[in-house]
């Protein structure tokens, strides 16, 4: 990790109006738990599909589309990382540091209002807020480095990310069995799962494939970025 491009990235990813996206997700999911716990349905069932539909299935992967695409695709669009890469520093490197910023953002804004959230509503009952705030520690972490791919690979990062987060995460994720295994959220919700005892809480993949997918996907996309990063010239153009 390069310490300057890592204080770089975060000015540039905190200061400027993405911020207020990564803000205003946490805050819509805490005042969701505040509203079921001032209208008395805050029990567990309601606490696990408000962070199952919510947390992780649409907060989680719009902050990695946001974090993600914002450490490079906007420096990619304007030329700036021309200058970067000019600089004798392994480009390997730069996708790494980029990637662990993301990660790092998209970990703060997600993990703990998600605990947060299941904390207001059941406490510390089943594991629920412990469980969910790993979920979306790695499924942040897993989206960061696919979302950071993206803006590497494609001038269209920010549309694609979107597009899928809201079809492949959110409805065919959700909703055709096959697809789950090939599914962010649903390995996030697997890791959940080991550690909440909920009854309200189940999936159907297995614990080993959620982890190695997970490890994979973020160690496949981190090195796939730092190997398109090498075929940036000096002048711009690929």
């Amino acid at each position: 990790m390069n310490g300057v491009i890592a204080g770089i990235s975060y000015r540039s990813l905190l200061g400027r109006r993405r911020v207020w996206l990564l803000v205003l997700l946490p805050v819509v999911l805490l005042a969701l738990a505040v509203l079921l716990r001032v209208i008395g349905a805050d029990g567990e069932r309601a606490t696990v599909t408000l962070l199952q539909t919510f947390a992780i299935g649409t907060m989680l992967p719009l902050l990695g589309v946001i974090a993600g695409t914002g450490v490079i695709a906007p420096e990619i669009d304007d030329g700036t990382v021309i200058h970067l890469l000019s600089k004798p520093i392994s480009r390997p490197v730069v996708a790494q540091t980029k990637f662990l910023v993301a990660a790092s953002v998209v970990a703060a804004f997600a993990a703990v209002p998600t605990f947060a959230a299941a904390y207001l509503l059941v406490g510390l009952e089943s594991g629920v807020a412990s469980g969910f705030a790993l979920a979306a520690l790695v499924g942040g972490v897993a989206y960061a480095a696919v979302f950071m791919l993206l803006g590497v690979v494609t001038r269209h990062a920010v549309t694609i990310g979107i597009i899928y987060a809201v079809i492949w995460e959110g409805v065919v994720g959700n909703f055709v069995p096959g697809a789950r295994r090939y599914s962010v959220q649903q390995w996030a919700q697997t890791v959940a799962d080991q550690v909440s005892s909920s009854v309200f809480l189940t999936t159907d993949i297995g614990i080993g494939f959620a982890v190695s997918a997970l490890v994979i996907v973020v160690v496949g996309a981190v090195f796939w970025a730092g190997r398109r990063l090498r075929s940036f010239s000096l002048t711009g153009d690929e």
